[in-house]
């Protein structure tokens, strides 16, 4: 592995941590943990007690406009009710995400600059590298407006949506920024492995999509059922048809991935190799975690395991599909 290969890999080692702490904080409800940005209840650094929290830095009247797209009564919003909701465990899981965000961006700028090196030999590495760090400007402008909008459903969609697409970017500047990138070959010309690899990829990414839309909707039950066990959830959420249909598009992606073990054991050059069992087994985690969210009720720690677990298997697919060279006819 070459050095760009490698900070390459470090860049895209910190999206998924950083994937990993966005689901820590919206499985936790710290999203708005720091209702401020991009300070953080009026402080660089923030409280860890509600007596530090100073309201002469706090913009009450933006409190209230958050309230309001929340579905709350701005005029309950006081700086006497901000002190009893002030949490220190939520604001830190937040802030701490937002510090996360921060090694990404310098490791991307990193890869950018690394890559103008490669320009005149693998050019589609710059374009890629570029297109990181754009989506890396994107998606923090996107976080403020996360906080900004009180957590609007559709922003935060949208975030997940462009984390997953940077994700694609690195992975292809992982594997490409080399003179001999990685490669799985086929033995059959008419093998329909590597259709069926991107096909598996497309549901996923689709399935992501419902998932990040299903989250937004435990989102909302976890403001209006307070204190209620997370296990009576499940009920609620049979109701909507997104769940449904994202519980039930699960076993497609399932089935799908069968197929694709089937004929990768047969048509590829020594049969299954690390990558395809990694996609397999996040595969059955990713059903397993399902069905216990489906079953035992929404639990958090699962929650984030789940959103996790599909991030890798999305790299891991994007890794498979670009080295699988096809046999010659």
């Amino acid at each position: 592995m070459t050095r760009f290969q490698k900070l390459a890999l470090a860049t895209t080692g910190a999206l998924l941590v950083l994937i990993l702490a966005g689901a820590v904080v919206r499985a936790t409800g710290a999203g708005l943990g720091c209702p401020d940005w991009p300070t953080c209840w009026g402080c660089l650094i923030p409280p860890t007690h509600v007596d530090q929290v100073d309201m002469e830095k706090i913009d009450i009247e933006k409190f209230r406009r958050k309230a309001a797209a929340l579905g709350r009564d701005p005029s309950e919003i006081t700086a006497e009710s901000l002190r009893a909701e002030f949490n220190p465990v939520l604001t830190w899981t937040e802030y701490i995400n937002r510090l996360l965000a921060m090694p990404l961006s310098l490791l991307t700028l990193a890869t950018l600059v690394a890559s103008f090196w490669q320009f005149r030999v693998r050019p589609k590495v710059v374009w890629a590298s570029l297109g990181a760090i754009v989506l890396v400007l994107a998606n923090a402008i996107l976080g403020a407006w996360v906080v900004y909008s009180g957590l609007a459903p559709g922003v935060i969609t949208a975030h997940l949506a462009l984390a997953l697409l940077m994700l694609l970017l690195l992975v292809y500047i992982t594997w490409a920024g080399t003179e001999s990138p990685w490669r799985r070959e086929v033995t059959r010309a008419d093998s329909p492995v590597r259709m069926i690899g991107a096909g598996i990829l497309l549901l996923t990414l689709v399935e992501g999509v419902m998932g990040a839309q299903v989250r937004e909707l435990t989102d909302e039950l976890a403001m209006s059922h307070t204190g209620e066990d997370r296990a009576s959830w499940t009920s609620e959420l049979e109701g909507s048809v997104r769940y449904l249909v994202h519980r039930s598009f699960s076993w497609l992606i399932f089935l799908g991935t069968l197929v694709f073990l089937w004929f990768a054991r047969r048509d590829l050059l020594g049969g299954w190799g690390w990558l395809e069992k990694t996609i397999g087994l996040l595969v059955f985690s990713l059903m397993v975690m399902g069905v216990i969210l489906s079953q035992l009720g929404v639990l958090q720690i699962v929650q984030v395991l789940h959103v996790f677990a599909a991030s890798l298997l999305v790299a891991a697919l994007v890794l498979w599909i670009l080295a699988v060279k096809p046999a010659r006819r």
